[in-house]
């Protein structure tokens, strides 16, 4: 839908979740957005949680490797290493993951087109499952896949924010683009595998976790 508004130089173009939305760069003006990544802090409060300090992470550069730049600073303030793994397609994630394979404590699955596939997906989990590692993931959906727990944009709050962007462009007090993070989050676990990992409810702040099936 973004890339169907690339004709449209005047009007305001609000996008929500839309993945392509910080690559832009300022290079359109009049379109303002939020898209599906989420701070990096939020992911690293859960590895803190659950005592995971070597996580593994698969991208590709070019779909987010602004993101990591952003992650890999949280992480070191965090105390947490990324083990950081690239690829060009989606047929690298699977050599990609074998690559991890005894390396790291826990798996962050981003919202990356393509490390992150249909086909691809249920290679994360079973290596979770082979590992005995958990898989934080972005979307619920992943939830009854086998992700331990998942950082997801809380969608009625993001619809407010996008009214406040809307609101700037109709006054004039946002002149040009802006791309922000979702500024709230919901994150849901799932008890079953956290069990099965034996990952200890005790460790994580269930204060802001809503459970999953």
């Amino acid at each position: 839908a973004l890339a169907a508004t690339s004709k449209v130089r005047q009007t305001p173009v609000i996008a929500l979740m839309a993945l392509s939305v910080h690559s832009l760069n300022g290079s359109r003006p009049n379109v303002a957005g939020i898209g599906m990544f989420v701070q990096p802090e939020r992911y690293m409060n859960i590895f803190k949680g659950m005592k995971a300090r070597r996580i593994g992470v698969i991208h590709n550069p070019a779909k987010s490797g602004w993101y990591l730049r952003q992650a890999q600073q949280s992480a070191h303030q965090a105390g947490i290493e990324l083990i950081v793994r690239t690829v060009q397609g989606p047929r690298d994630t699977l050599n990609q993951l074998e690559s991890l394979a005894g390396k790291v404590e826990a798996l962050w699955m981003l919202p990356d087109t393509t490390a992150v596939t249909r086909d691809t997906a249920e290679a994360y989990f079973r290596f979770s499952q082979e590992q005995r590692i958990p898989v934080i993931s972005f979307a619920a959906a992943y939830l009854g896949l086998g992700a331990a727990a998942v950082v997801e944009i809380d969608r009625v709050e993001l619809g407010r924010q996008a009214s406040d962007l809307v609101i700037g462009f109709l006054t004039g007090k946002d002149s040009g683009a802006s791309f922000d993070y979702p500024q709230k989050t919901l994150i849901k676990a799932n008890q079953s595998v956290l069990k099965h990992l034996g990952i200890h409810t005790r460790h994580l702040d269930l204060s802001s976790f809503e459970h999953g099936s």
